[in-house]
């Protein structure tokens, strides 16, 4: 084994894979593969391989990033870039990991010095899918600050609370969402200071483009814990607003290595493109450290809306190895003539973010060859569950648990349900606590507390384990809607209807789609005096109502006006009730 560097060594199944050494990548432990095989054997011996140890200090930055610049500098040809960014006009921007490293120790220290921030403060970030996400996100681990993504969907309310519930000390912003965060700003006296990716200037604001071309390259980065926060994730809920979700520096920094190695199967040689949107936890984990771990390149399209013949196109122009994306688009693009398409490299297919219909799958192999791979995780995890390369395929199944956790179907007194008995799904955090499990609700200990049932945490969702060991989802254990890869939680639906004067009374739950998997349905009691109102006029102003006030992925695609809403004894309004008729409607069609 070489003292630094990459070493080529043949796996039992006789197999070429990557490993790294100790001194090169500490914080995979001793002789930790950093790249999986083409194939497994069997899935033990996936779960036998998975051995991460996690030191005292970690910086993906430092411990990660840097190690496969180093190694571009030795190699004798070229690789593949680590970031590959296409405009879909022929713009584009290929950087080397060498590149990356240097062009964001610049934004390091710009956080630093132009923006007076300091290690453990928070930044949002809310950018499209533009390189200065990358460079922003790669800067806030060099530097120690914690970055909290937001989408560009949010409206100024949104972007409020986040600020307001965060006290975030930054906000990085371009020209589509500067605007509402100065009407909302001076209501937040912590930020001090307003970072903007724009070719124009803009009052108070700092210019990203002026300050980088000025910046210093040289930086050192923070010496981090591994248990320091590193990011965090608003994530929508069932009875209030949208919780902080904190993540360590290893648990996305090591933990993701769980999702590139095994469900991804990646390697230096691939190309990885991730459909998220940069708001989410998905982005983070395929487009940040699943794939750079393994030194593949992160793809990236800019598509600042869902097309999806730029998707097939983008496939069949570009050398993308592995696509990943929510169901819907899979769903999508099955409605073409695939055959009228050649993807070029495309080698891996994987889904998450909703339940994958069998049909899907089964229509996406018959017409492109290719299998599709789930997944299932959350943000407050890596992955949960996945098929991996080697194992059957069970079409709707969301494949077995992955090495990173003791996954079970538990009881409502936490006890280990039978093959075949529904059940909670849960991840055993006692006595051991899995260090890729997010760390806590922020700000929120009885949040976080209650996400723990005895020895294990409860993911919140409903699922079965057959007698192979697969899991299968059943449903949300509350009621967070699941539609084309978004969560959307009810509240905030039905609190943007009350604030229409034409609303007493409202209750949001999913309703069944063919293309979306599910979509936001409102059962809306009016006040009297709108009772005579033309019903589909009233539709179309209550949906531009919510796309106003909350953010336009979350209005109710579906409206039905109803005298009264089921309710409990004690008043509360009966979801589940709802739920089960407009599913039971789809099922008795």
């Amino acid at each position: 084994m070489l003292s630094s560097g990459l070493s080529i060594l043949r796996t039992l199944n006789g197999r070429r894979t990557l490993w790294l050494p100790v001194t090169t990548l500490r914080q995979f432990g001793k002789y930790y593969k950093a790249c999986a095989p083409q194939n497994f054997s069997d899935y033990e011996h996936i779960k036998e391989l998975y051995r991460p140890e996690v030191p005292e200090y970690f910086n993906f930055a430092a411990d990660v990033l840097d190690k496969w610049a180093q190694k571009e500098k030795e190699r004798s040809k070229p690789s593949n870039p680590a970031l590959w960014w296409v405009d879909g006009r022929g713009g584009e921007v290929r950087w080397s990991f060498e590149e990356l490293q240097a062009l964001s120790k610049k934004v390091a220290n710009m956080l630093s010095d132009a923006c007076g921030l300091k290690m453990g403060d928070r930044v949002i970030v809310i950018l499209p899918r533009i390189p200065e996400w990358w460079l922003v996100n790669v800067a806030c681990i060099r530097a120690g600050i914690v970055l909290i993504p937001g989408t560009t969907q949010l409206t100024a309310k949104d972007i409020l609370h986040r600020l307001q519930t965060s006290e975030a000390s930054c906000v990085v912003a371009d020209d589509s969402t500067a605007q509402a965060i100065d009407s909302v700003v001076s209501q937040c006296h912590f930020v001090k200071t307003k970072l903007i990716v724009s070719e124009e200037q803009r009052e108070g604001w700092i210019s990203f483009k002026d300050m980088i071309k000025a910046a210093n390259e040289n930086h050192t980065c923070a010496k981090t814990k591994s248990v320091d926060p590193m990011s965090i994730f608003f994530t929508s809920g069932t009875t209030g607003s949208p919780k902080m979700t904190e993540h360590t520096q290893c648990s996305f920094g090591i933990g993701l290595a769980v999702n590139g190695r095994y469900w991804l199967d990646l390697t230096p040689s691939d190309i990885m493109w991730n459909m998220s949107d940069t708001g989410w936890a998905k982005s983070a984990w395929t487009g940040i450290y699943a794939t750079w771990i393994q030194g593949s390149c992160v793809f990236v399209h800019r598509m600042p809306r869902f097309d999806t013949e730029s998707i097939l196109d983008a496939l069949c122009r570009y050398p993308v190895t592995t696509f990943c994306s929510a169901p819907t688009a899979y769903r999508m693009m099955i409605q073409h003539n695939l055959a009228s398409y050649k993807f070029k490299s495309l080698n891996h297919c994987v889904s998450a973010g909703e339940p994958m219909n069998a049909e899907v799958i089964e229509q996406w192999k018959s017409q492109t060859g290719l299998d599709i791979y789930e997944g299932y995780g959350q943000t407050e995890t890596v992955l949960i569950c996945g098929t991996f390369k080697g194992m059957k395929m069970k079409p709707g199944s969301m494949g077995k648990p992955s090495p990173a956790y003791d996954v079970q179907i538990t009881d409502e007194n936490g006890n280990i349900q039978p093959p075949g008995k529904e059940g909670d799904i849960s991840i055993r955090v006692k006595p051991t606590r899995p260090f890729c499990l997010f760390s806590q609700y922020t700000n929120d200990p009885e949040k976080t507390a209650s996400t723990v049932h005895g020895s294990f945490y409860l993911t919140g969702d409903r699922g079965v384990k057959d007698d192979d060991g697969y899991f299968w989802f059943v449903g949300r254990a509350d009621d967070v809607i699941l539609s084309s890869g978004y969560r959307i939680g009810p509240f905030e639906v039905e609190s943007a209807l009350l604030e229409h004067p034409a609303v007493a009374e409202s209750a949001v739950v999913s309703s069944p789609d063919p293309i979306r998997g599910e979509v936001v349905k409102a059962f809306v009691v009016l006040v009297p005096a709108y009772g005579s109102h033309d019903p589909e006029a009233l539709i179309k102003e209550l949906q531009e109502h919510v796309k106003k006030v909350t953010a336009p992925y979350k209005y109710p695609r579906k409206m039905e006006f109803v005298e009264e809403l089921p309710k409990t004894v004690s008043g509360k309004i009966r979801r589940n009730e709802l739920r089960n008729q407009e599913w039971g409607k789809a099922q008795n069609k």
